[in-house]
């Protein structure tokens, strides 16, 4: 494996020593490219294919995508604060009989911009005010999601939905706009994966949290809010009652 490593080593360096200008401006047009992506549409994906033609497109060194991709994430987080999460899914997280994904297999690695500044900091200085409408939305789809055990099928939750006055008939939403693609928006941003199971009863679609939602800050987050909501409203049903009984 040593050997491996060093043979591994070298023809990485090879390669680079080979253009040394050069890599630092593929490293830059990589940084920029993400950048880009990530000011353009907040928490899409960026597919490592994408990554790839960018280096590739002049020079066929083997080794060199992976070089400058990894260089490119390590300036990412020392320079820009940002970690450049890889994310892979062959398969739906959970594998059932007669389930088969929504998802491209060929879509399966990729990565997500997550900022790694502190909540507070990143609250003040970089959140998007504009968005925060997008952020709830998201927020309640997910809370929803993980009070159902971590999967829920369509239908369910678009009940739940309903009640909170998010119809998939929507089209027109004062916030949101299509209220059915502002759902398909978390399925492409990783939050949630969209399976179809097969049934006696016909197919039957399920939504369950993917690897976004489960993120141990966003997952932590989640749990801690809805501790919150369900604390006052216990309190509110003991007041409630005691006011009732004097």
């Amino acid at each position: 494996w040593q050997l491996l490593l060093k043979i591994s080593q070298f023809d990485i360096s090879e390669e680079v020593h080979a253009l040394p200008i050069e890599k630092d401006k593929l490293i830059a047009e990589v940084i920029r490219y993400v950048l880009f992506r990530n000011h353009q549409n907040a928490g899409c994906l960026i597919k490592r294919d994408e990554l790839t033609q960018l280096v590739t497109k002049n020079y066929r060194q083997r080794s060199l995508p992976a070089f400058v991709i990894n260089e490119a994430r390590s300036k990412l987080a020392s320079i820009f604060g940002y970690e450049m999460r890889e994310l892979q899914r062959s398969r739906p997280l959970s594998t059932n009989q007669g389930r088969s994904t929504q998802q491209n297999v060929a879509d399966a690695k990729s990565y997500v911009i997550i900022s790694q500044l502190p909540a507070n900091v990143h609250t003040k200085y970089v959140e998007n005010v504009n968005a925060s409408h997008l952020n709830g939305f998201t927020f309640a789809v997910i809370s929803i999601v993980h009070l159902a055990g971590g999967k829920i099928a369509e239908e369910n939750l678009w009940h739940h939905l309903r009640r909170l006055g998010l119809f998939e008939s929507n089209e027109n939403h004062p916030a949101l706009g299509s209220i059915k693609q502002a759902l398909e928006a978390l399925v492409q941003q990783r939050y949630l994966q969209k399976d179809k199971v097969s049934g006696p009863e016909g197919n039957t679609l399920i939504y369950e949290l993917a690897e976004r939602a489960l993120d141990n800050t966003i997952s932590k987050g989640v749990k801690e809010y809805i501790s919150q909501v369900q604390f006052v409203t216990k309190k509110s049903i003991i007041w409630r009652s005691s006011v009732f009984y004097v």
